[in-house]
């Protein structure tokens, strides 16, 4: 299983970036997916999750109204909009998948699989 992220990258605070996160190796629609992220010394944050058809989503207090979690399960990715960026956004940004039968979960270590994460660093 491949969990690939990509689009981070430096921003100035109040910009936007869009990450994806391309999987393989697994049956995609069968996962419910999230993006967490880790900042310097802290523990793997949740940010936004997905089910695995896509009909519902849940956000980070933190993030809400500012960041979207979308999935295409024909082209197996499922992306993150991050807009109105603030320094504290700056981390690590991981993809996880967890299957759909275990249950929606907000905990990094109670999904299956993750990729190696995408750095993006929020300047103000």
């Amino acid at each position: 299983v491949q969990l690939q992220a990509s689009g981070g990258g430096s921003v100035q605070a109040g910009a936007s970036l869009r990450l994806s996160c391309a999987a393989s190796g697994l049956t995609f629609n069968m996962h419910d997916m999230g993006w967490f992220r880790q900042a310097p010394g802290e523990e793997h944050e949740f940010v936004a999750g997905i089910n695995w058809s896509g009909a519902t989503t849940a956000y980070a207090d933190s993030v809400k109204g500012r960041f979207t979690i979308s999935r295409d399960n024909t082209k197996k990715t499922v992306d993150l909009q991050l807009n109105s960026l603030k320094p504290e956004d700056t981390a690590v940004y991981y993809c996880a998948a967890r299957s759909r039968w275990l249950g929606f979960a907000r905990e990094f270590g109670l999904y299956d699989y993750w990729g190696q994460g995408t750095l993006v660093t929020v300047s103000s």
